[in-house]
């Protein structure tokens, strides 16, 4: 006898929740990360915890760090001394070209301004994690939507979760109906053509982290895409105070109770 496809649909869902826990628990997942140390805010050079010089070269166009051996600083997997013109990484965390010891040094750009982010294995959230409150698939949540995307490319300045401003580029429009309402979410395209929303809706803040993320994959030739809340995604932010999340921009605070998806992060 096979499977009815809700029960289906509940088995992925369970695996997805799965992985996405082994995500965030990872050694290098967004629970590690201690720190976001911005250059601007440190002229001297020295920043809180780390070994070395850090400063933007004068083109600004990348970070100049200069470090003694005894600093302790690897460069590319090699014990590194001297001075060393960096550039944003854009790999996957363990691949991040700077070490000290365990941790690894992210240097990252945002509107032209450098930082370097800290993650620890050993980070105490890490072992304060006791999981993700998340609710169970429910198909009321899975609905069919319909994106159109814009004649040119906006970019809207939204608060980000550091009290911060900063453009968030958008796309399209994607147009749902949930519960008996029409609704709409402003949405990025990514570079594999796949969408991401910035969202709250009417539970956020009670019931729900303030604001969530929704990736839904690429829409069709016809514009139409799964609109899944049962993956809503709870933000960087979420697990680690110094990720800089974009709030919802303007007509991306729902009025339907989404209670579904990830919903809050437990702690010991």
């Amino acid at each position: 006898m096979s499977m009815s496809t809700t029960e289906d649909e509940q088995r992925d869902w369970k695996q997805w929740h799965e992985r996405r826990v082994e995500t965030v628990t990872a050694p290098y997942g967004p629970l590690s990360l201690t720190g976001t140390h911005w250059l601007a805010d440190h002229p001297d050079g020295a920043l809180p915890g780390l070994p070395g010089h850090w400063a933007a070269s004068p083109e600004g166009d990348e970070v100049v760090l200069t470090a003694a051996a005894e600093d302790g600083l690897t460069l590319d997997g090699r014990p590194f001394s001297g001075e060393a013109r960096l550039t944003a990484d854009t790999g996957p965390v363990p691949a991040s070209r700077l070490a000290l010891g365990d941790r690894r040094l992210v240097v990252l750009v945002r509107e032209g301004l450098w930082a370097v982010r800290d993650f620890d294995p050993d980070a105490p959230a890490r072992r304060a994690f006791a999981g993700i409150d998340a609710t169970p698939y429910d198909p009321r949540f899975a609905v069919e939507g319909r994106f159109t995307p814009y004649a040119e490319d906006r970019t809207v300045r939204v608060a980000n979760a550091d009290g911060v401003e900063r453009g968030l580029g958008l796309g399209g429009e994607l147009a749902f109906r949930l519960a008996g309402r029409e609704q709409a979410l402003q949405v990025s395209v990514e570079g594999d053509g796949s969408l991401w929303a910035v969202f709250a809706d009417a539970t956020s803040t009670t019931s729900s982290y303030r604001f969530r993320f929704l990736r839904p994959a690429a829409p069709g030739p016809d514009g139409r895409v799964t609109v899944d809340f049962n993956r809503a995604l709870l933000p960087p932010c979420a697990f680690a105070d110094h990720f800089v999340c974009p709030f919802p921009p303007p007509g991306n605070t729902l009025t339907a109770e989404i209670a579904a998806g990830e919903r809050n992060l437990l702690r010991r």
